[in-house]
């Protein structure tokens, strides 16, 4: 009894925020991670695009929110949420937190951001109503709020209570010019963090207050020509390729070069980071996909020793040693990383970053 008591208690401390709020449409702040005007809505592939996309499957991930975040600030006490998802998606190794629903942080006075709340999705529906925090102090803030990994959004609203104002944000940051471009798979995804602000590219938007562009598209980061286009789009500070996972040998050999080199013709200065796929724990034990992977991670190196004979500059390489090494506590199902996973790739990934990009 005492525990649904103080359960009874947490909701109704969670709620009272919910009283006369007043919501407004995001799509009036600031969007990150996103080349599509927002009202578009909020999506990383442009409508245009449906008609070029081969695979319906890559089409309808490239509606999925990945990596994008809402920048706005307020002096409310309360703050809530409402939003409509596109897919009302479910999977067996993920939560629904980090498939659908949101993330919010605040910028702390040091330029840091601190985590306020994870934005819980309502369970088998597509519309969401979430009590994000209460009783705050009256002070203008900056927010982040990270929408979902694995799913769309069709329309969303922040509340904050009636007595308070919500604007654009009055500091740049993150940084937007020159951003980090991110190519790859489910893991750049954001599989299988446990919520939004858990991707490791997330995760090193913030701690680098920079801008990144997600572009990963699980199970179908296959070097599409038709994605490189939106790549190209972007006055980027440095690309960076992590999608050997989703691709064999063959594919790699056939795909990887035109890839690059239509990126390399539009961008020319900028530089390019080249990822071996990780080292699975599941290669300890299955010798087939050993194999593979060793294989494709060998096809890589090659590739890049031929951009090196043939001049290429602004270019780089990380090896699959360099990004876990024996580590093999990384993993929800032998390849999907867990927010520790994403909190040591991130980490690996951090000063690789600083140190090839354009600033």
């Amino acid at each position: 009894m005492k525990k649904i008591l103080s359960l009874l208690f947490v909701c109704s401390v969670l709620m009272c925020g919910a009283k006369n709020l007043v919501y407004h449409d995001a799509r009036q702040f600031p969007l990150l991670g996103s080349v599509v005007p927002v009202d578009e809505g909020f999506t990383r592939f442009p409508k245009a695009l449906k008609s070029q996309v081969k695979r319906e499957l890559l089409y309808t991930l490239g509606t999925n929110t990945a990596g994008m975040a809402i920048r706005f600030s307020s002096d409310a006490t309360s703050l809530s949420a409402k939003w409509i998802s596109t897919l009302e998606l479910e999977m067996n190794h993920m939560t629904p937190v980090g498939i659908r629903g949101l993330d919010l942080y605040t910028l702390g006075d040091n330029n840091e951001w601190t985590f306020v709340s994870s934005v819980r999705p309502t369970v088998n529906k597509k519309a969401s109503k979430y009590a994000i925090v209460d009783g705050m102090e009256k002070k203008m803030r900056e927010y982040l709020l990270y929408l979902p990994l694995y799913d769309g959004i069709d329309s969303l609203y922040i509340g904050i209570d009636s007595s308070a104002v919500i604007e654009v944000p009055k500091i740049d940051l993150p940084r937007r010019e020159k951003p980090i471009v991110v190519y790859g798979t489910s893991i750049t995804q954001g599989a299988c963090a446990s919520r939004p602000g858990m991707a490791y590219t997330n995760i090193l938007e913030r701690e680098m207050n920079r801008e990144f562009y997600n572009f990963g598209f699980s199970g179908n980061g296959q070097l599409d020509m038709e994605v490189v286009g939106l790549l190209g789009m972007i006055d980027a500070g440095l690309y960076i390729f992590d999608c050997l996972p989703n691709n064999t040998a063959p594919q790699l050999k056939e795909r990887i070069e035109p890839f690059y080199r239509y990126l390399r013709e539009k961008r020319p200065e900028v530089p390019v980071l080249f990822i071996e796929s990780p080292l699975f724990p599941i290669m300890r034990y299955n010798k087939g996909t050993a194999d593979a992977i060793n294989e494709k991670n060998e096809v890589l190196k090659a590739f890049f020793a031929k951009l090196q004979a043939d001049g290429e500059k602004n270019i780089y390489y990380m090896n699959a040693e360099e990004v876990f090494g024996g580590n093999t506590e990384f993993t929800v199902d032998n390849y999907h990383f867990t927010d520790l996973g994403f909190r040591y790739f991130a980490d690996k990934l951090k000063p690789l970053i600083e140190k090839y990009s354009i600033k």
